[in-house]
């Protein structure tokens, strides 16, 4: 594979991911921030930080990136959960190298 250039708020969230850390993760979302995911959107810390523990740490969700261009990434996403790995897309929405918005869905 080659080397896919990432901002710096998209490294810190799959570097946060892959080490399971709540926190770190929680630290890589701005104030206000807005993660959709599943169909359902996760506004604010308390529940951000909610969706982080029961979507990428409680299942142990590693994240391998395939293709990162303007504000999407498409990677494989593996981990406790039937059917993985299986490709998700992550659209960013980025302010001073904090994730201000996210969406997944799968690929």
């Amino acid at each position: 594979m080659d080397h896919i250039t990432l901002p710096k708020a998209v490294q810190n969230f799959i570097a946060a991911t892959n080490a399971h850390d709540a926190n770190a993760l929680a630290a890589v979302f701005g104030d206000g921030a807005t993660v959709r995911d599943d169909g359902t959107t996760y506004a604010g810390g308390a529940e951000i930080r909610e969706w982080i523990q029961a979507h990428l740490i409680t299942p142990k969700i590693v994240i391998t990136p395939t293709s990162f261009a303007g504000d999407r990434l498409v990677a494989s996403g593996d981990g406790e959960f039937p059917g993985g790995p299986l490709s998700f897309a992550f659209v960013f929405g980025i302010k001073d190298d904090q994730v201000t918005d996210l969406a997944i869905a799968p690929v």
